[in-house]
């Protein structure tokens, strides 16, 4: 059985700022022109970009936000709960696997949404993958201006409710 290790050498992945590991593997050549865009972004960006993003078994993906809409794919290992808290006050969670039962193949975090994510590890044996492995498309491009990472009051005050996830994805 394939596991982080061989994923992370073969892919080539690095540590990431939330967590997990990834690398770039597709950034478009041609660019928006900031007076195209919404307000929200300073400046140009690619018209897309993707990555490989994996996260071990106790990884997770701290919480955090960005300017534009993201397509998470599921590839695997794992399943992945992604948490996503809305601007209206509204909190879903979305499991992403390949059990087409209870999970999606695909799922799209919205532009502004607070997320953060973790391998589904609940209902599984230790003789499970020690992984999850993902790609994530952003549209336009991903630029780490757009990336803020949570304060834990703030999503705490607003989400009280969702407080033990919260402080399970804000470190």
């Amino acid at each position: 059985m394939q596991n982080s290790s061989y994923f992370i050498e073969k892919l080539r992945l690095a540590p990431h700022p939330e967590g997990g590991y990834y690398r770039e593997v597709y950034r478009s050549k041609e660019k928006i022109s900031g007076t195209c865009l919404p307000e929200r972004f300073s400046g140009e960006r690619n018209f897309s970009t993707a990555i490989y993003f994996l996260l071990r078994r106790n990884d997770f993906s701290a919480i955090h936000k960005i300017n534009q809409d993201e397509l998470w794919h599921f590839y695997a290992g794992l399943p992945v709960v992604i948490h996503i808290f809305l601007p209206e006050q509204e909190y879903r969670k979305i499991i992403l696997g390949n059990n087409k039962d209870n999970t999606e193949f695909i799922a799209v975090v919205p532009a502004g949404a607070w997320f953060g994510a973790h391998p589904y590890i609940e209902d599984y044996s230790g003789d499970s993958p020690d992984f999850s492995l993902v790609g994530c498309t952003v549209a336009p491009g991903f630029d780490f201006k757009d990336f803020e990472l949570a304060q834990k009051d703030k999503l705490l005050s607003l989400f009280p409710e969702s407080g033990h996830i919260i402080k399970k994805l804000t470190g």
